[in-house]
C-alpha cells in the first residue's frame, strides 16, 4: 500500500513547490537585469559602463511615474493616460516657472492630480473600466498638448536648467521611492491595495472603503507623474508637442519586466518598480548603442515583453482588468 496518501504530506510538498517557484519568479527580473547589462556592456565594448550617467539620466522620469502606476496595477487597474498627464503637467510647470520655480512644482503636482481625479471619477462613480477611461483621457489631453505646443515648444524659465543635475534628480527619485516603499510595505495602505487587487468584493466585506481607495490612488498616481513633469522639464527647459509621448507604454513594459503580475493582488513587490525601470532603460539604451533601428527595437522589446507576461501572468487568478 502506498505511503503517499497522507493529505498533510501532499499539501506540504505542494507548498514547498509553490514557495520555490515564487522565489524563482522574484529573482528572475534581477537576474535578467544583471545578465542583460553584462551582455550589452560586452557587445558595446564597455560603453554601457562608461556612459552610466547617461543611462541613469533616462530612468528618473520613468521610475517616478511608474511608482504611481504600480499602486494602480496592484489593485488590478490600468492607466494609459500617464503620457498625457506628463505632457500637460510639463506645460504647466514651464508656464508657471516664469513666475516661481517652487510654485511651478506645486502647479505640476496639482495639474497631474486633477487629471487623476477625472480618471478616478469616471472609473469609480460612473463604473467605467479603467483602461477605457484612461484611453479616452489619453487622447483628450494629448489633443490639448498638441494644441498648446504645435506651433512652437512651450518654453519655461531659463532658471529651470540650473536644476538639471544628477544629484537633484537622483535625490527626488530616491525620496519618492522611499516614501512609496514605506507606505506600501509598513502601513495599511499596501494591505488595502493588495486586498482590492486580490478580490474587491472580499475587500469591501472586510471593511475597506474600496471606492474611496480607488479614487485616491488615481489622484495620487496623477500627482506623482505631475511631480515627474518637473524632472522632465529641467532637462531642456521646454516642452514639445510630443512631450510624454508613449510614457504609458514604457511604464507598463517596465513594470512587467520587473515581475509585476498583470492582475495585481498579493504577489506584487515594490521592487518591481526599481528593477523593471532599470531593466527597460538598460535594454532600450543597449539596443540604441548597438545601432538597431526603431522598428527592430520595438520588435525585440515586444518579444521580451511577451516572454515576461507569459512567465509572470497568474493564470489561476487572472481576470479582466478592473
Amino acid at each position: 500500500m502506498s505511503q503517499n496518501n497522507n493529505p498533510s504530506v501532499s499539501k506540504d510538498a505542494e507548498l514547498k513547490k509553490f514557495s520555490k517557484m515564487s522565489l524563482i519568479r522574484s529573482l528572475l527580473p534581477i537576474a535578467g537585469l544583471i545578465i542583460i547589462f553584462i551582455i550589452f556592456n560586452i557587445l558595446t565594448n564597455g560603453r554601457m559602463i562608461s556612459n552610466m550617467s547617461l543611462v541613469l539620466s533616462q530612468v528618473y522620469v520613468t521610475m517616478i511615474a511608474a511608482t504611481g502606476v504600480f499602486f494602480i496595477m496592484t489593485m488590478g487597474g490600468l492607466d494609459f493616460s500617464q503620457g498625457s498627464i506628463l505632457g500637460i503637467s510639463s506645460i504647466v510647470v514651464c508656464l508657471v516657472s516664469k513666475v516661481n520655480i517652487p510654485l511651478a512644482i506645486v502647479a505640476g503636482i496639482v495639474s497631474g492630480a486633477v487629471i487623476g481625479a477625472i480618471n478616478g471619477y469616471f472609473y469609480v462613480n460612473r463604473k467605467i473600466k479603467s483602461f477605457i477611461v484612461t484611453i479616452c483621457t489619453m487622447f483628450l489631453f494629448r489633443g490639448f498638448i498638441k494644441y498648446m505646443a504645435s506651433n512652437a515648444p512651450v518654453a519655461g524659465s531659463a532658471a529651470l536648467i540650473n536644476y538639471n543635475n544628477d544629484v537633484i534628480k537622483a535625490t527626488c527619485t530616491i525620496i519618492i521611492l522611499a516614501v512609496g516603499f514605506f507606505f506600501f510595505k509598513y502601513t495599511k495602505f499596501g494591505i488595502y491595495l493588495k486586498a482590492i487587487g486580490a478580490g474587491e468584493k472580499a475587500a469591501k466585506f472586510s471593511g475597506i472603503r474600496t471606492d474611496r481607495m480607488k479614487f485616491f490612488i488615481y489622484v495620487l498616481a496623477g500627482a506623482i507623474t505631475g511631480f515627474a513633469a518637473f524632472i522632465n522639464c529641467i532637462k531642456v527647459g521646454s516642452v514639445t508637442a510630443s512631450g510624454g509621448n508613449q510614457l504609458e507604454t514604457q511604464i507598463l513594459i517596465a513594470l512587467v519586466l520587473g515581475g509585476m503580475p498583470i492582475s495585481g493582488g498579493a504577489k506584487v513587490r515594490f521592487e518591481n518598480v526599481i528593477v523593471g525601470s532599470l531593466l527597460y532603460i538598460v535594454l532600450n539604451t543597449g539596443l540604441t548603442m548597438l545601432g538597431f533601428t526603431t522598428q527592430m527595437m520595438q520588435l525585440i522589446q515586444g518579444v521580451v515583453f511577451l516572454i515576461f507576461v507569459a512567465v509572470f501572468a497568474d493564470r489561476q487568478s487572472l481576470q479582466v482588468i478592473k
